[in-house]
């Protein structure tokens, strides 16, 4: 199966949840980072990591399928 086909097959529930999620943290994240008023560097940096694990878990989610063969 290459990646086309896969990325094409349905994915299972829990996953669907965990990209929703991973999504959700990567626009909050965004959202912090795009903010037009100075924030603390810890924030800035937590809210880089979130954005990075965000996109990592909707990637990574939206890959698995389901083998119901």
């Amino acid at each position: 199966m290459n990646i086309q086909e896969r990325l094409t097959q349905p994915t299972p529930s829990f996953f669907r949840k965990l990209r929703n999620i991973g999504l959700a943290l990567a626009a909050a994240s965004g959202a912090i980072l795009a903010a037009p008023i100075a924030l603390p560097a810890a924030v800035i940096s937590i809210a880089g990591y979130v954005a990075v694990a965000g996109t990592v878990a909707t990637a990574v989610s939206q890959a698995v399928v389901s083998d119901k063969n």
